[in-house]
């Protein structure tokens, strides 16, 4: 009789061969997905496409001050947020309340938006996608899509569809009046072969969020349970003396044809096929503890305290007119949208031409193409009481927490550290004096064991672009060659299980 450790080898074999059975198309999509997703995204609404969009703010029809203009809904207390920007060819106010609860009035007139109907969402959309209105077909979108599936569009619902004959789509918000999402065939097309399969993205399951989580963790889970055992496996039955034979001379596998070669790959890149299924996992918040981000912190005393909605009265002494006339004389653009803001207690104007392009306009003051840095210090320093900022720098590159492969961060951004028990750590912009990324001793450990493992968000390799394609496509490859073979084994698995049970009555009977 074998030993207890062969039966124990024996029975790891069995265990490791039916996950691989169930999980290697899985992985097989994960892996072909992923180099999909590298250059191709999920279809969103980003800021690029808002702002290559904005038309530009018309200082001649601003007729109202913010004052007024906000006197004009008759609400008590004040906006979280207020912006004037050009809608439906008209210069208006936004002011926010909440996700969802928004007010508009056209500063031309004082006319108060209350609702948005069809006629004006189809203008909407076609100044969108510069078509026809004549052109669109429209759909009530009240129910989740495979496009507007996400949690993030339920407040905004009932949503409007328009699709153009050349495949464009687009949602507008009737919550809102915004375009809140955006599909191209070539965006769809993508999205199936990316995202979709790589996130286990189906509707059917996606728009039941818990349910759809916890099918992700227990996916990721084992699947990276199935890749550890075969790992262990692989070392195991590697000889570096070669004590086996294949095909007359020594080799390091017991094994021939397909299971040698998932041997070989399976050390090669088997270690990688668990790290990305587990920080795949860890991405879908399995452990709350370890994915806390820096909101535990003081990060929202300090975002109070950068960025807040002053009184609008505070805007009287330099009327929106005047704000754009010194924003275009300074930038030599056109201005799209004007936000009412302050910076540590000082109103200000922040004027934005396009993402990453602003200047401040402060209502004391020059044009500025940033906010003060020792004011916003100052700030950060009042705010973090009880404790204090231990470090304080400019970043003016990035770096092992502040990175972006595609470049879209903005730099330069001040660093600071605080002396708390997570040992909080933020990036602020100073030309918005927002706060960009924030960590605390949780979140830097995701930060590595999430986006590190499964993006390769490695510095050394941002920087050094191709070299991180190469690198992740490599992996990938070889991650899906692993794959393969787990897929032709588990299909001679089948094959053999399945076999008998198909075969007619008469012919087993005969063999027999």
């Amino acid at each position: 009789m074998p030993g207890a450790g062969a039966q124990f080898k024996r029975a790891l074999i069995f265990i490791h061969r039916w996950m691989g059975v169930f999980f290697c198309l899985l992985f097989l999509s994960w892996f072909a997905s992923g180099i999909v997703m590298m250059y191709w995204q999920y279809p969103q609404v980003s800021a690029g496409d808002r702002w290559s969009r904005a038309p530009a703010l018309d200082a001649s029809r601003i007729h109202l001050s913010p004052p007024q203009a906000y006197a004009r809904l008759g609400t008590d207390g004040g906006p979280a947020a207020a912006q004037l920007v050009t809608f439906d060819g008209r210069p208006a106010y936004r002011f926010r309340f909440g996700l969802g609860d928004l007010s508009i009035v056209y500063a031309d007139d004082g006319q108060i938006q209350e609702d948005f109907p069809p006629e004006l969402t189809l203008r909407i959309a076609s100044a969108w996608t510069g078509q026809s209105p004549g052109a669109a077909k429209e759909e009530d979108n009240t129910e989740e899509d495979q496009w507007t599936v996400s949690e993030e569009f339920a407040e905004l619902r009932p949503l409007r569809k328009y699709r153009w004959p050349d495949g464009r789509q687009v949602y507008v918000s009737t919550v809102t009046g915004d375009v809140v999402q955006y599909t191209t065939r070539a965006s769809r097309l993508a999205a199936w072969f990316g995202a979709i399969p790589h996130w286990l993205y189906f509707t059917p399951l996606r728009k039941h969020g818990p349910r759809w989580s916890r099918v992700v963790i227990w996916a990721s889970g084992l699947g990276s349970a199935a890749a550890l055992l075969g790992i262990t496996i692989g070392l195991w039955m590697y000889s570096p003396s070669k004590t086996y034979r294949y095909a007359g001379a020594p080799a390091s596998f017991p094994y021939r044809g397909q299971k040698r070669w998932h041997a070989i790959l399976g050390l090669l890149f088997g270690l990688f096929a668990c790290s990305w299924a587990f920080s795949g996992m860890l991405s879908m918040d399995p452990f709350p503890k370890l994915q806390e981000g820096a909101a535990d912190g003081p990060d929202a005393r300090l975002a109070a305290a950068l960025r807040e909605t002053p009184p609008l009265e505070g805007f009287a002494a330099k009327p929106p007119q005047v704000a754009l006339a010194e924003a275009e004389a300074s930038f030599g653009s056109a201005v799209k949208e004007l936000e009412l803001t302050s910076c540590a207690g000082e109103p200000a104007y922040l004027a934005a031409f396009a993402p990453n392009q602003t200047r401040v306009i402060p209502i004391r003051g020059r044009p500025a193409a940033e906010f003060d840095r020792d004011r916003i210090i100052a700030a950060l320093q009042k705010a973090a009481r009880p404790f204090a900022l231990t470090r304080v720098h400019l970043v003016t590159e990035y770096e092992a927490y502040y990175l972006d492969r595609n470049n879209q961060l903005p730099l330069p951004v001040i660093f600071v550290q605080l002396n708390d028990e997570a040992r909080s750590m933020y990036y602020i912009d100073p030309k918005t004096a927002r706060i960009v990324q924030g960590y605390n001793s949780n979140s830097r450990w995701n930060r590595w064991f999430y986006h590190g493992l499964h993006s390769l968000n490695l510095p050394w390799l941002y920087k050094h672009r191709p070299a991180w394609d190469i690198a992740v496509i490599l992996l990938l490859v070889g991650g899906a060659s692993l794959s393969v073979t787990a897929l032709l084994l588990a299909w001679n698995v089948l094959w053999r299980k399945l076999a008998p049970w198909s075969a007619p009555r008469g012919s087993t009977a005969e063999s027999s």
